[in-house]
């Protein structure tokens, strides 16, 4: 599960009479919260938020090497990295950090031998954590939410929460499709309090999570997509940044994209 709850910022750079090119995708002095950001899809989004001037919160319940990411991250500026420690799994550490959903598990085994255990623990981190952390981080969100520019909760799907999935991840792509759906009932409700809620329905990214399975089956998983190769970091940016920024719909809400 990868989700990324977006704060909105302290003062948008806005251009007199309008907005051009550059103040439409415009995020500096922008806040975000990436939980699991230092790493697989969290470090790109983290980089490409960073890259674009927001300040950027990650974090991981591995302080010290959450705290290593974050100083290189800083070193992409304009924007700067802060680590927080936190296990995102346990609801008590939600009201002291306001964490924003971005890390995940997988799992996968034969359909016979598939354990309870294999949905428990995907369904807890993709799926409860997702609806926990966004409700922890409503007071942050609400604070400079309004109509012109909303806050914004980005949601990371999956393309496997979409089409039936190449291999045999069960949990893994019943937890994305259900992300989908949450994204779409938290975009209904919220929407009113000016906080979009949209997803971005990933496909196969090598990272810490994914690299075993890729390495066993990537003639598999690179078939299954149009052009043929897994998606890297710099993918991330142009739609992290839309979605972040007022360059997307105002209406949008509820998408996966």
């Amino acid at each position: 599960m990868l989700t990324c709850n977006y704060i909105n910022g302290v003062t948008p750079n806005t251009v007199s009479g309008g907005s051009n090119q550059f103040s439409l995708f415009d995020i500096k002095g922008k806040v975000a919260l990436v939980s699991g950001g230092g790493s697989g899809i969290g470090l790109g989004i983290s980089a490409a938020l960073i890259k674009h001037g927001a300040k950027v919160y990650i974090c991981s319940r591995d302080f010290k090497k959450c705290e290593a990411t974050a100083q290189e991250l800083t070193k992409i500026g304009p924007g700067t990295c802060i680590a927080i420690a936190a296990d995102i799994s346990k609801v008590d550490q939600l009201v002291w950090f306001g964490l924003v959903n971005n890390s995940g598990c997988n799992w996968a085994a034969e359909l016979e031998e598939f354990p309870d255990s294999g949905w428990d623990k995907v369904m807890n981190l993709n799926v409860k954590a997702v609806f926990n952390l966004t409700v922890a981080c409503l007071p942050l969100l609400r604070v400079k939410a309004t109509n012109a520019d909303p806050s914004r909760v980005i949601n990371i799907g999956s393309i496997d929460g979409i089409r039936i999935p190449s291999l045999d991840t069960y949990s893994y792509s019943a937890s994305k499709a259900a992300v989908h759906q949450l994204t779409k009932t938290l975009a209904n409700r919220l929407a009113h309090e000016n906080i979009t809620v949209n997803a971005i329905a990933a496909g196969p990214f090598m990272s810490k999570m994914t690299k075993v399975t890729f390495e066993k089956f990537h003639d598999a998983v690179t078939a299954s997509v149009a052009l043929g190769r897994m998606g890297d970091n710099e993918d991330l940016e142009g739609i992290t940044i839309f979605l972040s920024s007022k360059a997307r719909w105002r209406e949008e809400f509820g998408a996966q994209i």
